[in-house]
């Protein structure tokens, strides 16, 4: 009888713990609240632009093969709340924190070293920004997610970053749905897909 409370308890026990790890918000690596407040409004143009209503699956999903498929209508999909936090992104590229980097830097650089990334090279063009698939955020992500498949996405990338948005969107829109609607997953969608798409077409918003 004593025996079967302890490991009632310790069943318990242990189902909290394994709750609470998964309950992790990446976002808060972030103090600024600026990587929450671009999550929010990533999801605030999806919905509004899909009209799926809550139906979030269908609507990244949605969104994803059409980035793989190139026909994205970016004139209408990104608001202006989205394009400001995009170019905020762009201007903070030269932090030591900051979550993208130069392909240039990121081809060269150690897996536990990282240079100070810059969007100019010395001729004054600007170059290349990839997500930083070694910083904290997208650690977080990976350590917290429950897919293999997204983990091994982010173990690919680790290596080789210079790997095109559509193919990544390809591969993440093939993740079974009961791991696909994770926190994890749409958090990188967010950054690593849409943000990073931003970052390149601000310009032509004026």
């Amino acid at each position: 009888m004593i025996r079967s409370r302890i490991a009632i308890i310790a069943f318990l026990f242990f189902t909290v713990i394994s709750h609470a790890q998964s309950s992790i918000n990446c976002l808060t690596v972030d103090s600024s609240g600026l990587y929450s407040k671009a999550f929010n409004s990533f999801e605030k143009d999806l919905f509004e632009h899909y009209n799926f209503g809550n139906d979030s699956i269908k609507t990244y999903r949605t969104f994803l093969a059409e980035v793989a498929s190139l026909s994205l209508d970016l004139r209408k999909l990104p608001s202006n709340n989205s394009i400001q936090l995009a170019r905020t992104f762009k201007k903070k590229s030269s932090d030591p924190n900051s979550i993208w980097v130069k392909l240039s830097e990121y081809e060269n650089q150690e897996a536990t070293k990282k240079t100070s990334p810059s969007t100019t090279t010395n001729q004054g063009e600007e170059e290349i920004l990839i997500f930083n698939y070694r910083g904290g955020l997208i650690q977080c992500l990976k350590n917290n997610s429950n897919s293999d498949d997204f983990q091994n996405i982010i173990s690919t990338l680790e290596q080789d970053g210079n790997v095109s948005t559509s193919l990544i969107a390809q591969r993440i829109y093939y993740i079974p749905d009961d791991r696909f609607k994770a926190d994890e997953i749409k958090k990188f969608i967010a950054f690593d897909i849409y943000y990073s798409i931003l970052m390149v077409i601000e310009k032509a918003f004026g």
